[in-house]
């Protein structure tokens, strides 16, 4: 299983008058925790589509458990529990300064080759970065 963690402070911009974190926002960091996991592997999202593999999200769940609050620095967790294959699954866990998870969820991406728009498997790079952590 591969695990990374990084971090987001909630921004004045990010919450509604209450200052809890709108809700929409949770599928930015969704984002942003996927995006700096497969760049800890040393894969770039950017890199893959300049190859020509695209990655729509093809699924995407959330559970609201408490709210994020304004000013607070936020952990967030993506967990790839297995090999991705035709499809790649990230769990995520938003965790708060008390160290307690507030959110999660769950999306599912597809890989796609960009000059057919047909699914396709997962880059080799990819795999080659992730076979370490589930041998």
């Amino acid at each position: 299983m591969y695990s990374f963690e990084s971090n987001y402070r909630v921004r004045y911009a990010d919450v509604d008058q209450m200052g809890y974190m709108y809700y929409g926002n949770y599928a930015k960091l969704f984002e942003i925790g996927r995006v700096e996991a497969l760049r800890n592997l040393g894969v770039r999202y950017k890199d893959l589509e300049e190859s020509g593999i695209w990655m729509p999200v093809y699924e995407n769940n959330s559970k609201y458990l408490e709210p994020a609050k304004y000013d607070e620095l936020l952990i967030i967790r993506c967990i790839l529990k297995e090999m991705p294959k035709v499809r790649i699954v990230f769990n995520t866990e938003i965790i708060n300064e008390s160290n307690k998870i507030i959110h999660t969820g769950l999306t599912t991406l597809v890989f796609i080759k960009a000059d057919t728009q047909k699914i396709t498997v997962c880059p080799q790079v990819i795999l080659d970065k992730l076979s370490p952590f589930y041998q």
